[in-house]
């Protein structure tokens, strides 16, 4: 499957473990689905270390712990139609590429990535982020031993 650098705003399909779950003792997540790119940083050995956030249909029982992704940024993804945020309480860890990339359901490539968030989008998701941080709002998994 062709890789793509990730940076931050790249829109991955992954299969998201949420903190429900890891408490639950499971070590993979029950669904793959979209994942926004928050961070991109190089290890001193040269590898990558990626955290991502999940978008789900699910609305928030906070807005301030979500953003909402705009139907034509969906679109222009190839996501589907129905509404969607980008979850800024959840987050997942990983030494790229990793085994949990997936590939872009129907890509005859198969390709991980759907492509990128308008930079609009990703400094509002940037920014909220760092507010529910800031607060305390924001739970981790690393998952790369």
């Amino acid at each position: 499957m062709p890789l793509p650098k990730p940076v931050p705003d790249l829109v991955i399909r992954y299969s998201f473990l949420w903190s429900h779950e890891a408490k639950a003792g499971s070590e993979d997540g029950s669904k793959d689905r979209p994942c926004a790119v928050l961070l991109a940083t190089t290890t001193k050995s040269g590898g990558e270390i990626v955290t991502v956030l999940p978008v789900t249909h699910t609305p928030p029982a906070d807005e301030r712990l979500a953003v909402e992704i705009p139907a034509g940024t969906k679109a222009r993804l190839g996501l589907d139609d129905a509404r969607s945020w980008i979850v800024l309480s959840e987050a997942n860890r990983f030494q790229w590429p990793g085994p949990d990339l997936r590939p872009v359901p129907g890509d005859a490539d198969a390709n991980v990535a759907y492509g990128l968030l308008p930079a609009g989008l990703y400094d509002l998701v940037r920014t909220k982020w760092l507010a529910a941080f800031d607060a305390r709002r924001v739970g981790q998994i690393d998952r790369t031993p």
